[in-house]
């Protein structure tokens, strides 16, 4: 896979040709509670510990990157490639989001499980 990106390769989202990104990023995330010691957000942790090797298995990922805010009680884990190799993660139902979303939702006091994509670009 070549990584290299130029100006004039670069995906652009604006029709203007102005808004460009190399990377795109896959974010699951869902609330904990804070009862019982926070134990919702222990287990995240476990569920993310359980799945790391395989998510950084996924061809080309870059990076994974846990985030967790103790005062909105959010966990969440962004995976990030190049632009050029997401499809293929698309394509292939984001494996394995699909396992690591039904383990976060076996947990008690773990909510409002989400994904979103996005694009990213280094300014």
């Amino acid at each position: 896979l070549d990584q290299t990106f130029s100006a004039r390769n670069m995906p652009e989202i604006d029709e203007a040709g102005k808004v460009s990104f190399h990377i795109i990023a896959r974010e699951w995330r869902c609330k904990w509670s804070s009862d019982a010691g926070k134990i919702s957000l222990t287990k995240a942790q476990e569920v993310l510990d359980k799945f790391m090797s395989e998510i950084k298995a996924v061809p080309h990922v870059e990076k994974v990157q846990r985030i967790v805010c103790g005062g909105c009680l959010d966990f969440k884990v962004i995976v990030s490639m190049p632009a050029i190799a997401f499809a293929q993660w698309e394509t292939g139902g984001f494996d394995p989001e699909a396992a690591f979303l039904k383990d976060l939702g076996d947990i008690d006091g773990i909510t409002a499980i989400e994904t979103q994509t996005y694009t990213l670009m280094e300014m």
